[in-house]
């Protein structure tokens, strides 16, 4: 039999770093946190050969006290808590104590550090868990760690680790989302010698996003701004317009830290059903603030993974929070006839405006309301600018739609920035060297006007609907509206299906289906697995109106039937529901059961290339404007896009 040892310090050193130390990024994160947990400001990373051969983190915090640096370095060590009872209320990114120890045990680390009371520094060195140097430094007040030639001790750890590109794309991954979760904090992000990431710190969130995903996604957010019992929540999430095909652009933040949460996955993913199509994901930047006593952080030492009491209450808060900033908005697609001749790609946007209340179904969204987010100095800025053009002088600024802050341009290079950073707290026009204006500038007036006309003109209202002038089919498919100074295109399956799937569910929550007496019966014989389904959900198939009874064997009489459904064939309907229903796995909540079982209703739903007459378009239309969504099917595809007079123009050369 072995014989059962205690393993030295050596050895139980480096477990413990592969507990808290994967790869380069860890080593980082790590990092980064106790410089934002020591109140710094400002924090440079500079890695070299994807942070393998070389980490550098400088910042401006607290730093430690002389006397106070061998023992950051043991395991255990920490100023973040004192007692197991202070577990329940930690506010800090970093508790366990185990960072500096566990890098320390893989790699040879230098220390420099200053706090803001001692007249000098402190340079401490120890490679593999084995104190160096240890010596008084000039230095300014922060702290710099440098952290060389990291697992040099455990090569099998090393070989394991990607190309330096690979790696050094999962820090930079890791910096722009310390940056998304710390706006207040300037971050630097040099990699071999080039900047990649530099942010003000100005602690504008939507800023934030602008500077990491870019003007596209920045220009398609819809501000969400909820509180409840368990938690508040506030950030944007992205129109539909731009999901991805899978998770990465999914941000949510709790008290500060990025976590990666499944419950939070599935109550957006949730949110955005009948927005998206299946297997696109949203974007999202979601700032979470939760008291303790609801969740329990200290889970995984990477401190990523969380654990929540009340997860039902929880994830159906935040379901709601996020479909309350998607609906009760007029979400058309703005597409461009065929491609921007200026830089050769596909123009596509998308207009969102803020719809009124207007007469739908109820649901659980449909008393849901949003908030806008606050304004920013770029309104200022619209409106000095406004008031230098012509029409300024004659009548005062226009009102600015909130939903859209401005943005600056997203090619603004290094001079251009710095100059933007401080121009735009003040409010004054951003200009070049030639002295021109920016052309931010420009097209922030245009869109003054252009949100004005949007907020009066929305093309799903009972005011507008009498402006519609139906030009006729296209391809027997697509019904073209023209209104204002838009071409609105109607896909007649998407829409009609919307219509029945929406007037399908609120006869399901009103209990409102009629049935309709069948004779003779229709006789089923169903397989193995249907039967078993028919017996599982007898009661959801029994709310559309169907009836049915055992009639031996595993044969089976439908004796009533939907009276709503003429148009289709219901014993079809039936047998495919009960298919649909035997392909689904896992437990499932009532109502989602609900909403596979009404998603067959939609077959009723008039085809492609099926010609309609002018009057059933008009009635369609006016179907329409009941919905909570109109402007997505079921299944995420758009019901309506549009296209602008101008670009037509543009393309036929009337206007350049």
């Amino acid at each position: 039999m072995p014989q059962i040892t205690v393993l030295d310090e050596e050895t139980i050193d480096k477990i413990a770093a592969g507990e808290v130390v994967e790869r380069p990024s860890s080593v980082v994160k790590e990092l980064v946190e106790n410089a934002i947990d020591a109140q710094a400001t400002a924090v440079t990373v500079e890695i070299k050969e994807g942070g393998v051969s070389l980490i550098r983190i400088t910042d401006n915090g607290c730093g430690i006290e002389h006397t106070q640096v061998p023992t950051a370095f043991l395991r255990h060590s920490t100023s973040k808590i004192r007692c197991a009872e202070d577990l329940v209320t930690v506010k800090s990114l970093g508790f366990r104590g185990e960072a500096l120890s566990s890098i320390a045990a893989v790699a040879q680390v230098e220390l420099i550090t200053k706090t803001y009371s001692e007249l000098t520094g402190t340079r401490y060195v120890i490679e593999g868990s084995k104190e160096k140097i240890n010596e008084e430094i000039g230095a300014p007040e922060g702290t710099t760690m440098i952290v060389r030639n990291l697992f040099f001790n455990t090569p099998a750890r090393r070989k394991f680790l990607k190309s330096a590109q690979t790696e050094g794309g999962y820090i930079k991954d890791l910096m722009e989302r310390l940056a998304l979760s710390h706006p207040n904090v300037s971050f630097q992000f040099i990699s071999n010698g080039q900047a990649r990431l530099h942010t003000s710190g100005n602690s504008n969130e939507k800023d934030m996003i602008y500077h990491i995903y870019g003007r596209d996604i920045a220009a398609s957010l819809l501000s969400v701004k909820a509180k409840n019992r368990f938690f508040s929540v506030s950030g944007y999430i992205g129109k539909p317009l731009v999901a991805r095909g899978n998770r990465n652009l999914e941000n949510y933040f709790i008290n500060g830290r990025y976590i990666k949460s499944a419950l939070f996955a599935k109550a957006i993913e949730d949110a955005y059903k009948g927005f998206l199509m299946q297997r696109q994901y949203p974007f999202c930047v979601l700032y979470i603030a939760m008291e303790s006593e609801f969740l329990d952080v200290n889970v995984h030492p990477n401190k990523m993974e969380l654990q929540f009491s009340h997860n039902e209450e929880i994830y159906q808060a935040l379901c709601d929070a996020v479909r309350a900033a998607l609906t009760h908005r007029e979400d058309i697609a703005a597409v461009a006839v065929g491609r921007d001749e200026n830089n050769g790609k596909t123009d596509l946007t998308q207009n969102e405006r803020r719809v009124p209340d207007r007469s739908f179904p109820k649901s659980r969204y449909a008393e849901r309301t949003n908030t806008a987010p606050e304004n920013s100095a770029f309104l200022k800025l619209a409106e000095k600018t406004w008031e230098r053009n012509d029409v300024g002088k004659k009548a005062p600024p226009p009102a600015v739609d909130k939903t859209a802050d401005a943005l600056p341009p997203h090619n603004f290079g290094t001079a251009e920035r710095k100059q933007y950073d401080v121009t735009k707290d003040e409010g004054a026009a951003v200009t070049y060297d030639s002295g021109t204006t920016a052309p931010h500038t420009a097209v922030l007036a245009e869109n003054t006007e252009e949100n004005v006309y949007q907020q009066q003109e929305i093309f799903l209202s009972e005011e507008s609907r009498k402006k519609h002038k139906i030009i006729g089919q296209l391809f027997d498919t697509y019904w073209l509206v023209e209104f204002g100074d838009k071409l609105f295109l109607i896909d007649q399956h998407a829409a009609h299906e919307k219509v029945l799937y929406e007037k399908t569910m609120a006869r399901i929550a009103a209990n409102s289906f009629t049935s309709q007496n069948i004779s003779p019966p229709m006789i089923l014989s169903l397989s193995a697995a249907e039967e078993e389904m028919l017996k599982k959900y007898e009661k959801q198939i029994a709310l559309f109106g169907y009836e049915t009874e055992h009639f031996g064997g595993r044969e089976y009489a439908i004796t009533a039937v939907p009276a709503e459904f003429e148009q289709i064939d219901r014993k079809q309907m039936f047998v495919e529901m009960l298919d649909d229903l035997s392909g689904m796995t896992g437990t499932k909540e009532p109502e989602l059961i609900l909403e596979k079982v009404a998603s067959m209703s939609c077959k009723a739903a008039v085809k492609g290339s099926q010609k309609l007459s002018e009057k059933e378009a008009v009635q369609l239309i006016d179907d329409l404007l009941t919905l909570e969504n109109p402007y997505h099917c079921p299944h995420g595809r758009p019901t309506i896009i549009s296209m602008s007079r101008a670009e037509i123009d543009r393309k036929f050369k009337r206007i350049l």
